[in-house]
């Protein structure tokens, strides 16, 4: 996917490049802002802190910020809401999500869409993120998530659409079912979805397979997340590593899978020393230089991680050679949590 150099939000020189989001072609960042951490979860996180991240990532030319209604309770959307309405200035993309009422996550195969997304609750549920973003429309907004037993009656993205001829949202994704990604193709190939929120990285290749491709034919724009895999392909943490009670990686590393993992990051270490590229911009590098691929949404929670997130969009492309040893460490873990 080519990419052309964006145009600050503010005197500060940018680094971010702009792709076309698909076929709507929104200008897009290729380097986007992923909010989870600035509405908890992460462990502890100064409001501050957050703020300042986000406007350091505004100035350095990020245009794109995802969010949803489950950080933190619709604080995430707040934060970026106040941000948004104090500089005025630039056109920013905002996409949110909406989880599914109570039951079993991802939904399982017995969940019945009507009791997972009524229409009566995704008409609240959207007027809730608009009324915390301060907007009158959403730009994206996502359902979080999905379950392949949906795909043959797939009305809750009926009713979105519903919403998007009134007016309420401009797009409609799914974010996908973390064990079960290929279960959107079938949607994007119905033309029910304008955006696809998907898990790719060195460990989780599997979309290369088929559902990048498929969504680069159809045009449906892809947003990359967990592209660190939680923080670990930065390189960062040791088999000593612990999180805190409130830090959702404590249960996603639990038992001996922090130590497995961190085992395999030392792997692709070793293996690409000699190209002299860090592990953090080869993980980012590695979305970034798949065509399908509209913006890749790293997890910002400080101005040291904006800059060094956005740095990498004035980097190369990895190149044929060191793109075929991070092949090698493709990991296909399916449940892990629960196995070896």
């Amino acid at each position: 996917m080519k990419s052309t150099p964006t145009t600050p939000h503010s005197q500060s020189q940018s680094a971010v490049a702009i792709r076309s989001f698909g076929k709507l072609q929104w200008p897009t960042s290729e380097i986007g802002f992923g909010a989870w951490a600035i509405g908890g979860g992460w462990g502890g996180q100064s409001e501050e802190d957050s703020l300042a991240a986000l406007n350091r990532a505004l100035d350095l030319g990020v245009n794109f910020i995802d969010t949803a209604a489950g950080y933190g309770n619709g604080k995430s959307e707040r934060l970026i809401g106040r941000v948004l309405s104090e500089r005025g200035e630039g056109r920013v993309f905002v996409a949110t999500k909406t989880p599914p009422m109570a039951g079993p996550w991802p939904p399982s195969p017995w969940c019945r869409w009507d009791q997972r997304y009524p229409e009566s609750y995704l008409r609240a549920n959207v007027e809730e993120r608009l009324t915390n973003l301060g907007v009158e429309t959403l730009d994206l907004l996502q359902l979080h998530t999905w379950t392949r037993a949906w795909n043959d009656d797939p009305q809750p993205l009926l009713l979105l659409k519903k919403l998007k001829q009134e007016g309420k949202i401009r797009a409609v994704g799914v974010s996908t079912p973390e064990h079960d990604q290929n279960a959107v193709i079938d949607l994007m190939r119905a033309g029910l979805v304008d955006a696809v929120q998907v898990i790719y990285n060195i460990f989780e290749q599997e979309p290369a397979a088929q559902l990048l491709p498929e969504a680069e034919k159809l045009g449906v724009a892809i947003i990359v997340r967990v592209v660190f895999d939680e923080g670990v392909l930065t390189g960062k943490f040791t088999p000593e590593t612990t999180f805190a009670e409130d830090d959702f990686r404590r249960g996603y590393f639990a038992g001996d899978r922090l130590a497995r993992t961190v085992g395999r990051v030392a792997k692709i270490q070793s293996e690409i020393a000699k190209f002299g590229r860090p592990l953090p911009e080869v993980a980012i590098r590695f979305a970034l230089d798949h065509p399908a691929v509209s913006t890749v949404i790293p997890g910002i929670r400080t101005v040291a991680q904006a800059e060094a997130n956005t740095a990498v969009s004035a980097t190369p492309p990895l190149g044929e050679e060191l793109h075929q040893v991070l092949r090698k460490h493709g990991w296909r873990r399916a449940f892990w949590y629960g196995g070896k």
